[in-house]
């Protein structure tokens, strides 16, 4: 029987990449349900390949009528607005929900997936950043699989295959170092959103593009890992790898490193996923270490780079922190593209929210919400004295 997927978030980036794989291997999965946030045209054409039972449109509400004759017109069940995506997953049979959206909307879906029991292939940073304890002690307690698209957590997954859980004495994720390794704190200041865009190795969207310019991006990875294998924060290191091809590694306590290495393709962790635990062929080029030649490691630069701390800073303190870091971000951002802030702001600005924020226990998502808009509130307001 083919494998059933609901695919949030298959308009962007890791949602289109999803479907390629599941365009290339004709009679594997069986495309249930589809959401976008706002690229109506994208799904629309989704919508004529994969003949999907439902669709969810978020947030492009201005086209409520074309989406209505969209699915008029292709006899889909049509869910509006970010409360529809969780109405995808409770109303459609589902072995697998992509979680690919961007932001917490994509929390209370993937929860509520968890709760009936459905497999998650998790590309949302911000659900592990923000709810990690919620989300990860809900899988544990129902059984169901939580399994990570993001290179370098999939990476350290398939590398854990080689010793029991015991015996890992570190993970180590490799990181970039983006568009300005290097670079001096002095020569960021005059960096517009167009450098940030240029990354070396990995086409991206916008915002976690500029997340791995100022090394936050890997400061999430290290939330996330800790909540996805729950390895302690001091255990998980990271490295600074410009050539982007060994993804991440696993120390074990004999001394062994078990590295996965692969071209920078998307594609190959989402291969990996949807088939696992198969091992499938595929058609993509294969790794030459020769014409690479060689590969190189360095510590990452802290004092250039802040925001890799603060993410640790972040999780150790838990509760709403990491919430709030992960909004803070977001809202320092926004003012950045809108030309309100430099580059060098943004951890400016995130250091200055994190030292207003007092902290609270998440109990609930209405807790990392409260957080995580009066954090946003705060960053969306900063001016540069």
């Amino acid at each position: 029987m083919p494998k059933r997927l609901i695919i949030l978030g298959s308009t962007g980036s890791i949602g289109t990449q999803t479907l390629q794989v599941v365009r290339d291997f004709p009679g594997e999965f069986e495309v249930v349900a589809l959401s976008a946030n706002t690229q109506t045209d994208i799904l629309a054409g989704q919508v004529k390949e994969f003949s999907p039972r439902a669709i969810c449109v978020s947030n492009g509400l201005s086209e409520k009528e074309k989406v209505r004759e969209l699915a008029r017109r292709s006899g889909v069940d049509l869910y509006l607005g970010q409360e529809g995506l969780t109405q995808l997953v409770e109303k459609y049979e589902a072995d697998m929900v992509v979680v690919a959206t961007v932001g917490i909307a994509g929390l209370v879906p993937t929860l509520r997936a968890i709760e009936l029991g459905r497999t998650i292939a998790l590309a949302n940073k911000e659900v592990l950043v923000t709810a990690g304890e919620l989300v990860m002690s809900e899988a544990r307690r129902r059984g169901v699989a939580v399994l990570p698209i993001d290179s370098e957590h999939n990476a350290i997954f398939q590398c854990l295959s080689a010793g029991p859980r015991e015996a890992v004495r570190r993970l180590i994720l490799t990181a970039s170092g983006g568009p300005f390794r290097g670079v001096t704190r002095e020569k960021l200041r005059n960096v517009t959103p167009e450098d940030v865009m240029n990354h070396p190795t990995w086409k991206m969207g916008r915002r976690i593009t500029i997340d791995c310019a100022t090394l936050l991006n890997k400061g999430f990875e290290v939330i996330e890992a800790h909540h996805l294998f729950d390895i302690p924060l001091e255990r998980i290191e990271v490295v600074v790898h410009p050539q982007s091809i060994v993804h991440s590694m696993v120390e074990f306590v004999d001394g062994s490193v078990i590295a996965q290495l692969a071209i920078t393709d998307m594609y190959l962790p989402i291969q990996n996923v949807l088939f696992y635990p198969r091992r499938v062929a595929n058609n993509l080029p294969r790794l030459d270490l020769v014409s690479l030649g060689s590969l190189t490691f360095e510590a990452p630069d802290l004092e250039t780079f802040p925001c890799l701390a603060y993410a640790y800073e972040a999780a150790r303190k838990g509760g709403t922190f990491p919430a709030v870091l992960n909004a803070a971000d977001e809202g320092a951002i926004s003012r950045f593209l809108k030309g309100k802030i430099g580059f060098a702001d943004i951890p400016v600005v995130i250091r200055h929210v994190l030292d207003q924020h007092k902290g609270q226990p998440v109990r609930s998502v209405d807790d990392i919400r409260e957080a995580s808009l009066g954090a946003h509130r705060i960053a969306s307001h900063w001016d540069a004295p």
